[in-house]
């Protein structure tokens, strides 16, 4: 009968030139669905059999994701434009013209993020009318930091045009004083992306009605990013073995993984921090969460929850590998988002640390955070998520201990507190530069607010030396060096006796190369000059290091670390020095020719030369340009 509405079309307005995606800030998702933000107005058309009266027609639009749809519990959703009906998600009628009704809807800014179902639904005197489900008029809703009333609100324009919206990024490694950079491609705007980010939680068994806690959304996915425990994305592998898949150091960007695993439905081979760290920023960025990558230089990890690095040294001064358990990477690369969190004091919202590499277990998963950054900073530790280990990661001391060989008893020797945690960098936002933030993680060395952090931490259960050395009179140091792999070069010692007596030291010098996680995979120098300085004077200490001594033990991310122990013999006291040796590799030239016009053809050209002696064999190259080219690679035998 006429006198009922019948609904004749519904239209999501999903076009990048229509309503939604601009205010949304979604315009640049590759995506057949309308995605929007969440606590923010979007519009549809309903387009009906005649014009809409609203004195006596009931309409409805109804939003359902899941399994199981309740209203009680959040996932099913109907929104009503009549002023006297009030739901969840705001309604109202923005325009009625002929038969088309244009509704507004603002979901609420707590709602659950995924994929939702859209029907509309009429009241007729025969019971309610509903459209047939219609899969083009699915919606993805995200977490929205531009909405005050969200829990991700981050109220900084660069800020979060940074850490939302840039798909490209830059990540920081090698050493403090002698950094590199390795550009990423995110990739959270290309197609497949966001239902591969939505399918790690569906993979995780994640209830549908957390998915709208950005706190819960970070740490199942700091679970769920690493393969251990629960078939997650990525297989962690530092042994320099990637026969069974692609090393670590290949990757360019995330879009290949995800996309990877999405399909594969099995963890994909293999990663090691920075590429956990990068593809848990295409995840957090994808769904809204305001995220970066940060680097932690001299990354303390420490297997027994003290704030101690411990490094065990024989009667004579020498380190003794066996039992020294600890290590300290080089650098160690994690995520922070930013989000309030009403499960901690007033304060500690904002950047929240979050760590998917496997180092530790928490709560019996792998996986690490959120922790708030500020109370990581003030020594706060007692609060979720894992925050001591984040805290011993820059705060750790690194002590020496003499061990007795009759009884096993150690003795501490020496104490250095400023070498973990040297420098905690990120990337500038909008522009290619690098931005020291370790005075967010901590009060500078040395000052009364450090101390108080630290008697604090003390508190909570992070014990640290309490024994304080004296300080030998005789310095030792061992200076900068920048190395080109292959190169041949000269270490130096400089020691410096500030004493008025002369003093006599004997030194064990070990060059190491090691992973970039500090563990040594060989030996390839070792060395005890004995060394005689005069009161107040300086010496130095030159040695030779031949390219045949360390290339043919190289392991990819090539560090070489030298240590430096020496007892002086006057007083017993012990002396130490660490260098890192970040080895420069060579840099490939990449030039793009062609018209750069729309559907014109470009030519990439990547070009290399072999620097070295010898023939390289077993070359990949890859390449990937995001929104003009797919990953593509090249195997050179």
């Amino acid at each position: 009968s006429p006198e009922f509405l019948d609904i004749w079309d519904v239209n999501m307005l999903r076009r990048p030139d229509e309503v939604n995606t601009p205010q949304h800030s979604t315009h640049l998702y590759a995506s057949d669905h309308l995605i929007v933000r969440r606590g923010q107005e979007f519009q549809l058309k309903v387009t009906f059999d005649r014009p809409y009266k609203p004195a006596d027609d009931q309409f409805a639009v109804e939003f359902i994701i899941g399994g199981s749809p309740q209203f009680s519990k959040g996932t099913y959703i109907p929104v009503s434009v009549a002023k006297d009906r009030q739901s969840p998600w705001a309604g109202r009628v923005v325009d009625s013209t002929d038969n088309v009704v244009t509704v507004g809807i603002t979901p609420a800014p707590d709602c659950i993020v995924g994929k939702w179902r859209t029907y509309v639904a009429v009241v007729t005197p025969y019971g309610i009318r509903r459209t047939r489900r219609d899969e083009s008029r699915d919606l993805y809703v995200l977490f929205n930091a531009w909405a005050t009333g969200d829990s991700v609100f981050l109220d900084d324009d660069d800020e979060r045009e940074e850490c939302v919206l840039n798909e490209v990024g830059v990540i920081y490694h090698g050493a403090y004083d002698d950094m590199s950079e390795r550009p990423w491609n995110f990739g959270q705007f290309d197609y497949g992306v966001l239902d591969a980010c939505l399918f790690i939680m569906d993979k995780a068994a994640m209830p549908i009605t957390n998915r709208g806690d950005a706190i819960k959304v970070a740490r199942k996915a700091s679970a769920m990013l690493n393969s251990h425990d629960d078939d997650g994305v990525l297989v962690g592998n530092w042994s320099g073995d990637y026969t069974y898949g692609v090393a670590p150091t290949s990757w360019t960007g995330s879009t290949e993984i995800l996309l990877n695993y999405s399909s594969s439905k099995t963890p994909v081979c293999y990663a090691q921090c920075w590429v956990y760290a990068a593809v848990f920023n295409t995840f957090l960025r994808c769904l809204g969460i305001p995220a970066r990558v940060v680097t932690n230089f001299y990354s303390a990890h420490d297997n027994d929850g003290n704030l101690k690095t411990d490094v065990i040294l024989d009667e004579n001064g020498r380190i003794d590998k066996h039992r020294t358990k600890d290590s300290i990477w080089n650098y160690h690369c994690w995520n922070e988002c930013y989000m309030s969190r009403p499960d901690l004091p007033q304060g500690f919202g904002g950047w929240q640390a979050v760590d998917a590499t496997p180092q530790e277990t928490s709560d019996g998963m792998y996986r690490c955070g959120p922790a708030s950054v500020q109370a990581i900073k003030h020594g706060q530790i007692c609060f979720p998520f894992d925050a001591p280990f984040v805290f011993a990661e820059v705060n750790s001391d690194v002590v020496f201990y003499s061990r007795n060989p009759r009884d096993g008893t150690l003795e501490p020797v020496k104490v250095n507190s400023s070498h973990v945690g040297r420098m905690v960098v990120t990337k500038v936002p909008g522009q290619d530069a690098r931005r020291d933030i370790t005075d967010q993680y901590k009060f500078p060395e040395g000052s009364p607010e450090e101390r108080t952090v630290l008697e604090k931490a003390e508190e909570y259960g992070c014990h640290r030396e309490k024994a304080t050395p004296p300080e030998a009179d005789v310095e030792l140091d061992m200076p900068l060096m920048e190395v080109r792999v292959g190169d041949d070069f000269e270490l130096k010692l400089e020691f410096n006796n500030t004493s008025d007596q002369a003093r006599t030291v004997d030194v064990y010098v070990s060059g190491n190369v090691v992973y970039y996680t500090g563990v040594t995979s060989s030996e390839f120098l070792f060395k005890t000059p004995r060394v005689i300085l005069d009161p107040k004077k300086a010496e130095k200490l030159v040695m030779e290091v031949r390219s045949q001594d360390y290339m043919r033990k190289l392991v990819e991310q090539a560090n070489l670390h030298f240590i430096a122990t020496g007892k002086v013999k006057e007083t017993g006291q012990i002396i130490t020095s660490m260098r890192v040796v970040t080895l420069h590799t060579p840099k490939l030239s990449v030039e793009v020719s062609g018209l750069a016009k729309v559907s014109e053809e470009m030519m990439v050209t990547v070009e290399f030369t072999n620097p070295f002696k010898f023939n390289l064999e077993d070359v990949y190259v890859r390449v990937e340009g995001p929104g003009v080219m797919p990953p593509k690679y090249k195997h050179y035998r």
